[in-house]
């Protein structure tokens, strides 16, 4: 089959595979996006609570019978779907409303918790926009399972699409489109949060990187970067900065390695090198402009439990203090369980194949890090903020397997030859 039909074959299966967790996907912070896209589509903000409540209530009370399923103790007890769906409903409900009645009535997001955190979300309007189209035609459930699929496909064909452009061999393209769908950055792409994007997009950077870098286009390698650093700004404002600084800081790195062996940095590696840095100046000068909250108010969500407790009064202390415990406990974990570990270090050789390239996918794995800095929570969800460090052995394992590939190739080439004689 042509190389077309595998990565189209291999989306397919990973979409049937989806089938078996319509719902139950949700976070706290999903209702907020799903929210945002209704009243985007034009509904008002009861309509929008009441739609938006009754998708994740029900999520729930599906989590609570399958739970109860397989509970050795109380699976043949009656079913707790009705009572959890009930009391998720009232709960919900009654927050809003009573927001409602305040007056807490700005904004495309329902009230689910107070202002100030949800001014977080109000400017995050990128992947409401995605799913306006989806909920619009489908429904909240279908209508939010179909676009992860969507997102995480896209995902995996723009891994697929890096490789190619770096000249890797098909079946490794196809190994790099395999790992995105069944590594965690595929299993967090499906849920109906902001991740899935930011995955794509930082994929469509590095597809213009390797552009650039291979010489297949200097300037639509660089108006991809370009575009997708916009998008990135547009679903979540700080990861286009980390990913802005990240790319600038790679082309630098690139551009002293090979002026200390004597050769010119490139314009390519130049042209990257200044995307990055426009697109972290930008974030800046727009985030200003247009009011985005501030890094101080993230610290301070973060240390109040979504501002549920009054400010502190020495929070980057705090914080700081946080960050060295988050990260010791981290680490303990990762070296108790090092899959992790294991593969960002075996991604680290493969990016060493292509070390131009290399350099840039290294870059956008770390904002993985950045981003998990930024939020040292450990009672977090599947890690779901440093997933996009799994990038570097989507992409890096692949480059690594390339030589053992291309040496088993030549015999067997060898060998079609003599049965050919």
């Amino acid at each position: 089959m042509r190389p077309r039909t595998w990565v189209l074959l291999l989306a397919a299966v990973f979409a049937v595979l989806q089938l078996a967790n319509v719902s139950g996907r949700d976070t706290p912070d999903s209702k907020n996006y799903l929210s945002y896209a209704l009243s985007l589509s034009g509904a008002g903000k009861r309509e929008a609570a009441a739609v938006t409540i009754d998708h994740y209530c029900t999520g729930r009370a599906s989590m609570a019978h399958r739970a109860q399923n397989v509970d050795v103790v109380r699976f043949h007890a009656p079913d707790p779907a009705p009572r959890v769906l009930e009391e998720c409903r009232e709960q919900e409900w009654r927050q809003v409303e009573a927001r409602l009645a305040a007056g807490q009535t700005g904004g495309h997001t329902v009230p689910f918790m107070p202002e100030r955190f949800m001014r977080i979300f109000e400017v995050r309007p990128g992947y409401p926009v995605f799913l306006v189209p989806f909920v619009s035609v489908l429904g909240a459930t279908w209508g939010l399972w179909a676009a992860g699929v969507v997102i995480t496909c896209a995902g995996g064909v723009l891994a697929f699409l890096v490789l190619r452009t770096l000249s890797v061999p098909v079946p490794l393209a196809l190994t790099g489109q395999t790992l995105f769908l069944l590594l965690p950055c595929g299993t967090t792409a499906m849920r109906p949060m902001t991740e899935g994007l930011l995955l794509a997009l930082t994929l469509a950077v590095l597809w213009g990187c390797a552009l650039v870098l291979q010489g297949r286009g200097t300037r639509a390698g660089t108006a991809l970067v370009c575009a997708a650093l916009v998008a990135l700004f547009t679903v979540k404002h700080s990861q286009a900065l980390f990913l802005g600084l990240c790319l600038a800081g790679a082309g630098a790195a690139v551009a002293v390695r090979r002026r200390w062996r004597g050769l010119p940095p490139g314009r390519g590696v130049v042209a990257l090198a200044g995307a990055g840095c426009a697109g972290a100046l930008g974030t800046v000068l727009l985030g200003r402009l247009l009011h985005h909250p501030s890094v101080s108010e993230s610290v301070q969500d973060l240390l109040t439990d979504h501002f549920a407790r009054p400010d502190r009064e020495r929070p980057w202390a705090e914080f700081l203090q946080l960050q060295g415990n988050f990260w010791i406990e981290w680490l303990r974990r990762q070296l108790w369980e090092p899959l992790f570990v294991a593969a960002l270090a075996a991604g680290v050789l493969g990016a060493r194949r292509r070390p131009a390239f290399g350099a840039f996918l290294v870059a956008a794995a770390c904002t993985g890090i950045l981003n998990q800095a930024g939020h040292p929570d450990i009672n977090i969800w599947g890690d779901r903020l440093i997933t996009l460090a799994w990038l570097l052995p989507v992409l890096g394992l692949p480059l690594l397997l390339e030589p053992l590939v291309r040496r088993a190739a030549v015999p067997a080439r060898g060998a079609q030859v003599e049965l050919a004689r």
